[in-house]
């Protein structure tokens, strides 16, 4: 199917459009309205569905054969260690945890705060919340108490599960002192916290809130996935503060899953058992949705890495990783590979890594640069694409679909709208340029 063949469907019946796309889901109860209004007369899609995102990214594929495949790499450059999951050994985790969340009382609904590294454990809390039906508000790992201070109050979280520190490059940062400064600040109180304790610094547990990670999980019971509502919400994740206070953006289950598994194939071309590294934190809206949510649902391998594009231990830190675990779609923001041009300009460090596993470079949170595209892709000799989204959207609003049909790049452009978003542009008069919409038709 051509681009503009996709587009068009998805913007003249868009009904049409994403009921087959959900078909691709495995629901507990499959749709059948896919696009209503709710009592405020907003649009609500999948609005009778029931799923569990948490069964979708992990037990579907296990119970359909992939239990033995790799489902997620952790490699920490920072503390030289490396682990790999198979699908059945991350679900078997995430069911455990899911079991010591159940038993600090988490349910249906509750919120839970995750305050964390880089680190597996930081995914396997995500996908048991979800397991139980529960709200994730995930806040980036090291964020200063009265920052978390102002999320914990929002969000009024049951359990809050952090870590006892953070390393960038070779600096420890405890996180301990500051959890406990942001919920001696926040009038909201957690009934429990649950910390991942690591050898680089341990933390000073207070007795009767505090529970330790592997002790609790010693003694967990798996839980089971719990259904909820397509419109249910998945995460709570905070914008930033700059303009006033953080506003909690909420994730629906049902759209959020459909999307992101419609767009790793779309967008990315990737085909499950494939590796897909996003070289982001799951702090932010690109971590939960491509090193989380978007390559599990699909059946891929995911990376998770704790470490720099540069110093952990050079600017051939992403040539490793990529080449390490045969890398297929690498993305990650601009600044990364400013950063590596900036400390090795003629690339000498890629010279020891073979990237032919490498087939695109995708890159967003920021604008793409002429000169940085450029750079990059004269260096890696593979197409780098630049696609625009934010956090309010959860996946891209314009791109190049390198699954459906790759066109012509443009130094500076983040090529054609995704379908499902019917972007114009406006003049002073409000008024759509009519080139653009042709343009687009064509």
């Amino acid at each position: 199917m051509t681009y503009i063949a996709e587009y068009s469907k998805s913007i003249e019946t868009p009904e049409l459009f994403w009921a087959e796309k959900a078909a691709d889901l495995a629901w507990y109860r499959q749709p059948e309205m896919i696009l209503s209004k709710d009592s405020n007369g907003i649009d609500r899609w999948f609005a009778d569905g029931e799923l569990n995102t948490s069964y979708l990214a992990l037990d579907y594929h296990v119970e359909n054969g992939r239990g033995e495949q790799t489902a997620l790499i952790f490699d920490s450059p920072v503390t030289g260690h490396k682990q790999q999951y198979t699908y059945a050994e991350l679900r078997d985790e995430v069911a455990k945890f899911a079991g010591v969340l159940k038993e600090k009382g988490v349910g249906k609904g509750d919120r839970v705060v995750v305050y964390m590294p880089m680190v597996a454990e930081a995914v396997i809390t995500m996908l048991a919340i979800a397991r139980l039906g529960a709200i994730h508000s995930v806040v980036f790992g090291g964020f200063a108490p009265k920052e978390l201070a102002v999320r914990i109050e929002d969000a009024a979280p049951k359990v809050i599960v952090s870590c006892s520190c953070g390393i960038e490059i070779s600096k420890i940062i405890q996180y301990k002192p500051l959890l406990d400064e942001a919920i001696e600040r926040s009038r909201h109180k957690p009934d429990a916290c649950v910390i991942l304790q690591r050898p680089q610094a341990e933390a000073t547990m207070i007795e009767g809130r505090d529970t330790d990670w592997h002790q609790a999980m010693e003694l967990a019971e798996p839980a089971d996935c719990v259904p909820v509502k397509a419109t249910d919400p998945l995460y709570i994740l905070y914008t930033s503060g700059t303009t006033g206070k953080p506003k909690g953006v909420v994730r629906d289950n049902g759209g959020h899953a459909v999307a992101l598994k419609y767009s790793m194939k779309a967008i990315y071309n990737m085909e499950p058992g494939e590796v897909f590294w996003a070289a982001s934190d799951v702090g932010w809206v690109v971590g939960h949705s491509y090193i989380v949510y978007g390559p599990l649902l699909a059946g891929c391998t995911t990376v998770v890495y704790e470490g720099k594009p540069i110093k952990t231990p050079d600017a051939g830190a992403f040539w490793r990783v990529c080449a390490e675990y045969k890398v297929k779609a690498l993305f990650a923001a601009p600044t990364a590979f400013r950063a590596i041009k900036k400390e090795d300009p003629d690339s000498a460090c890629l010279a020891a890594y073979d990237l032919s596993a490498l087939e695109t470079v995708f890159m967003a949170g920021e604008r793409l640069d002429p000169p940085t595209y450029e750079w990059t892709t004269n260096t890696l000799g593979k197409p780098v694409v630049d696609h625009w989204w934010q956090t309010e959207t959860g996946w891209a609003i314009c791109g190049n679909l390198t699954g459906v049909e790759h066109l012509p790049p443009k130094a500076g452009s983040s090529t054609v709208p995704v379908p499902g978003f019917n972007v114009q542009i406006l003049d002073a008069e409000g008024m759509s340029y009519p080139e653009v919409s042709r343009a687009v038709s064509q």
